[in-house]
């Protein structure tokens, strides 16, 4: 038997209706966290499955993996009715897609596997958190709307507001894409705690996650920094680059450790993150050493607290201190970001590199990892309000201190004894083990991996 369509769009406020009965080309529905947008879009996602017999939908992100434990979990949760058959098949993190009965489908995909997602074509394709998707994504994604099975072909673009020089922000505005401000007030589910932890939020955050609006940050550091060209998809290290990690200690605020490999033209890649906070050192030293199995190291960084470098000694993880210099360490970091003779910057960060999410930095809308900090982190400002541009503001700068204290190792000339090597990488002999092998060991890290 067939499930019926459910009646929830019915039930939708402010731009999440708007947009379930808009039939225009092309949606953009932003606005604060805590709006219920992607609720309100996948609620059209699951009633046009049901209505428009064999129709073919895109849930589409950046990457997959982010798919999979956001966007799939409030599908599979709070929209798709219990029981439905819909729901029958492999777990989320291994589902291609949803399967109706009267023969529509729900596509998951990611721009990180774009060949399989633009393999097909589609009635309806919806990007989530589409501030992370590049102009070209898009257009790439525009070009697979032809189906033809629904009325009219349609692409949803789902997010928080970024800078306003963003392309969604300029399609809005020059009328190629048809803007729905979503609003606080369109969510009857969102309490006054939640808004409370969205007030206490900073700068270009408070900005875009409590009031909506596109800003910029005032004064960042780097302005070098740019996610479609620092921000890179996943690949298997080569075994015969140069390894190193950085650490910067935290309890309260997050505790990081950063994985960078060097390729032999210099280039910079942080492809492994631990970044958590309320953990011991101790138990920090043990996802370390488990997530560096097989790996050497030519050093690992730290920062300069004795107690915390003791404990991770203790536990076979020999460190060396962090050259903290922050003016000439920025300079460091930012002359990597700039584009080299070759045209390529010297630093990247590869996506999904986090091992394990700490879900209370989600709640307080915190970063969650180093790919997360670079926009915001700014200079303090003076007493008339302009940016003093030799001290950073101490807040979410977790990450950019690891960033620079590997930097400030790897260019500014630290020497590295052959016992500290020796404590740092046990192993005899490097064994490659993919990515994608870790992610299948069920005690990798600390918990699901995201």
């Amino acid at each position: 038997m067939t499930t019926a369509a459910p009646e929830t769009p019915l039930e939708l406020k402010g731009a999440a209706l708007k947009v379930a009965t808009f039939k225009g080309a092309i949606v953009l529905i932003d606005g604060p966290a805590g709006t219920g947008k992607t609720r309100g879009v996948l609620e059209k996602v699951y009633a046009c499955a049901h209505k428009y017999a064999g129709c073919r939908i895109l849930l589409v992100r950046k990457t997959r993996a982010s798919l999979t434990e956001s966007v799939l979990v409030t599908f599979e949760s709070k929209v798709a009715l219990p029981g439905d058959p819909c729901l029958k098949g492999p777990g989320r993190a291994h589902r291609q897609a949803y399967h109706f009965a009267n023969g529509s489908t729900i596509v998951c995909g990611g721009m990180d596997n774009a060949d399989r997602v633009m393999s097909t074509e589609y009635d309806l394709i919806v990007g989530f958190e589409a501030t992370e998707l590049t102009e070209d994504d898009a257009e790439k994604l525009l070009t697979r709307l032809r189906n033809g099975v629904m009325p009219y072909q349609q692409a949803i673009f789902d997010c928080n507001p970024g800078a306003p020089t963003h392309w969604l922000k300029r399609w809005a505005d020059a009328g190629r894409a048809t803007r729905f401000p979503s609003r606080h007030e369109d969510n009857p589910s969102v309490t006054p705690e939640y808004l409370a932890v969205l007030d206490g939020l900073t700068g270009h955050r408070h900005a875009r996650l409590r009031l909506g609006l596109w800003a910029a940050a005032e004064g960042v550091v780097y302005p070098e920094w740019d996610a479609s060209v620092h921000l890179v998809d996943r690949f298997d290290i080569p075994a015969d680059w140069r390894r190193f990690r950085s650490i910067d200690f935290g309890y309260t605020n997050p505790f990081v450790c950063q994985w960078w490999a060097v390729d032999g033209d210099g280039r910079a890649y942080l492809y492994r993150e631990l970044y958590h906070t309320r953990r011991t050192v101790r138990d920090h030293a043990q996802d370390i050493k488990r997530l560096s199995q097989g790996e050497r190291y030519e050093a690992t960084v730290t920062d300069h607290d004795a107690e915390d470098r003791a404990t991770l000694d203790q536990e076979g993880i020999g460190s060396i201190p962090a050259r903290k210099d922050v003016t000439v360490g920025i300079q460091a970091v930012a002359a990597r970001l700039r584009p080299a003779g070759d045209g390529r910057p010297r630093l990247f960060v590869l996506r999904d590199s986090r091992a394990g999410l700490d879900p209370s930095l989600t709640e307080a809308k915190k970063p969650t990892c180093t790919a997360e900090e670079w926009d915001g982190y700014c200079w303090n400002e003076s007493k008339e309000g302009k940016p003093v541009k030799e001290e950073p503001v101490k807040v979410d700068d977790h990450g950019m201190d690891a960033v620079r204290y590997f930097v400030m190792h790897l260019d500014g000339g630290v020497s590295v004894g052959a016992s500290v090597i020796a404590a740092v990488a046990p192993p005899p002999k490097p064994v490659s083990v993919s990515w994608d092998e870790r992610r299948k060991d069920p005690n990798f890290g600390f918990g699901p991996v995201r």
